[in-house]
């Protein structure tokens, strides 16, 4: 063995046979692979050994420096209670600072969502309806942006089933977003935002039930919640408008119409029940080009699920929609409609939930990203 390579411990140099202990017991991961000379060293390890352990002296010096005493101080005849120091403290979500949910990780990979440059205006929007300014639909409002519907559960088997039920159901629940459990921050999409104030209406369901519609769901907030966005077609409605294709509703100031249907969504778990659509009055003209340009949008229920017929797909009277407000389809114009992120509120009605919040129909959740993205 080179003098290089020889281990000691206050003055006393180990033999071949307390170092392979001590290697064995301790630094498994520095032991030389199968075949190679038994207890060498290289450079790189030797400078592992002398990190790992503060009192050791490697090499031929007589003289050994005065270390102060600590807990990393080894007994050779105690190798069985040495236990490795703690170089790198392990982390934790408690952590974080929850004054600061907007902080991201700093994502580059290729194809990461980014927010828009512009996304103050969005940011804006959320504070006038954090303020209570803005209550109304957001049909129309934020063109560019993405918005999303609003479900929060217990954690639990429902929300499971939920997760499950949107895995199962893109068409109508597609997936943008899901918070970590009790927290009602989403920075992933939406810097600085609060999902219990950020959304201009609230609903909440109990037992299957509407209960009532709130402004702030602060106290209703369970701590134990999980909160999903899902995409909405509200998301398309500024490519559409640069299309100079109409939005019927929003010019009427008017929410959109949403329906019932006979289309089943695939079951998951204890949720179960039919797809809800919305719908717009398109002149006849300009259908193809709004389902070429919806049928980008995937994360925002793409294109129509029906175009012209309402019959088709169980409505029986367009004119007095579940939710929303109805508009005439004029001369000219064509119903087109749509997979809706209201679908969840009815599936939780149908599958009788203990307990949700949502978005109120047609009041939606403003994100920083922009519409278009991965179209």
């Amino acid at each position: 063995m080179s003098e290089a390579s020889k281990i000691r411990f206050a003055g006393t140099t180990l033999t071949k046979e307390e170092q392979r202990q001590l290697l064995q017991s301790i630094l498994p991961a520095c032991q030389p692979q199968e075949g190679t000379p038994q207890n060498t060293f290289t450079p790189d390890e030797l400078e592992q050994l002398k990190k790992a352990i503060p009192s050791l002296q490697i090499g031929a010096r007589e003289e050994v420096k005065k270390q102060t005493q600590s807990n990393n101080t080894i007994d050779i005849r105690k190798l069985h209670e040495w236990v490795a120091p703690q170089e790198i403290e392990e982390y934790s979500p408690q952590q974080e600072d929850d004054s600061k949910p907007e902080e991201q990780n700093a994502l580059n990979w290729y194809g990461m969502p980014k927010f828009r440059p512009d996304a103050d205006l969005a940011r804006e929007f959320r504070a006038q309806v954090r303020s209570g300014e803005m209550t109304t639909p957001t049909n129309g409002v934020c063109p560019g942006f993405l918005q999303c519907n609003l479900v929060v559960l217990p954690q639990g088997p429902v929300a499971f089933d939920f997760l499950l039920f949107c895995q199962r159901n893109p068409k109508a629940c597609p997936l943008i977003d899901v918070c970590d459990v009790g927290s009602p921050f989403a920075p992933g999409v939406a810097k600085g935002a609060d999902l219990r104030t950020d959304v201009p209406k609230y609903a909440i369901y109990r037992n299957g039930e509407l209960e009532e519609e709130v402004n702030d769901v602060t106290d209703h907030w369970p701590e134990q919640s999980v909160a999903f966005l899902i995409g909405c077609s509200f998301s398309y409605d500024g490519a559409l408008m640069n299309a100079d294709i109409p939005l019927k509703s929003a010019e009427q100031g008017k929410n959109v119409p949403m329906y019932n249907t006979n289309l089943p969504c695939r079951p998951a778990g204890s949720l179960k029940g039919n797809m809800v659509v919305s719908m717009k009055p398109i002149p006849a003209m300009q259908v193809a080009k709004h389902v070429e340009i919806t049928s980008k949008y995937a994360h925002a229920h793409g294109g129509p699920v029906s175009v012209g017929s309402a019959d088709a797909i169980g409505i029986a009277d367009i004119n007095n929609p579940e939710w929303g407000d109805a508009i005439d389809v004029g001369p000219g114009e064509v119903p087109v409609f749509h997979a809706c992120g209201v679908t969840p509120q009815a599936i939780l009605m149908e599958s009788k939930v203990p307990f949700a919040i949502t978005h109120s129909a047609g009041h939606m959740f403003v994100t920083d990203l922009p519409s278009d993205m991965g179209v």
